[in-house]
């Protein structure tokens, strides 16, 4: 079997990345590298010609989910025209939303890679990426009368109690007593 070209392999990484970000959110580091590779639709083989380590490759999926939720916040600022606090409110709005709840692959990666970042299941790189994203959200988030970290905290919390009691009706009531509490105006 012939090798790949510089570009395919290029583009081979790339796919291993995204699906990582994805199923790391979903199914946090525990995920096997041969069924995140056959995700990928690639041979586990092939990993070890693209990573290191499988800890390299949670570094990089987290930095790219962070990407994501960076481009998120700026498409958002830009879909309404730099109005900073429509923007806000739409992504407090879809944060706290049951799509959100039952989509964690393609989720926020603070909810979704939080408990595995807190384990010895990431790397420091990864930790330092983790980190540097929630303080850049919660800045994202700050408005003159509210703290963003506050804010934060409060889309955290409610977002991962509504997954752990889902189907159940307290967990559509903890979404919606958070975005509530969170979009009032006096």
């Amino acid at each position: 079997m012939g090798r790949v070209s510089q570009a395919q392999a290029q583009e081979n990484r790339r796919r291993v990345v995204e699906t990582a970000s994805r199923l790391l959110r979903e199914q946090g580091t525990q995920i096997s590298v041969a069924d995140l590779m056959k995700a990928a639709g690639l041979t586990h083989g092939g990993f070890y010609k693209q990573f290191a380590s499988k800890e390299e490759l949670v570094d990089e999926a987290t930095a790219h989910a962070f990407a994501e939720l960076t481009r998120h916040h700026r498409d958002g600022l830009d879909q309404y025209a730099g109005q900073r606090d429509a923007a806000q409110r739409a992504v407090i709005d879809a944060y706290l939303s049951t799509e959100h709840r039952d989509s964690p692959a393609d989720g926020c990666p603070v909810a979704g890679l939080a408990a595995d970042i807190a384990r010895a299941g990431a790397g420091d790189e990864a930790r330092r990426v983790y980190t540097q994203g929630v303080g850049d959200f919660a800045d994202w988030l700050a408005t003159e009368d509210q703290d963003g970290m506050t804010r934060l905290c409060t889309m955290l919390g409610a977002l991962v109690l509504s997954r752990a009691t889902k189907g159940s009706p307290l967990s559509e009531e903890i979404l919606t007593t958070a975005r509530e509490a969170l979009t009032a105006t006096d």
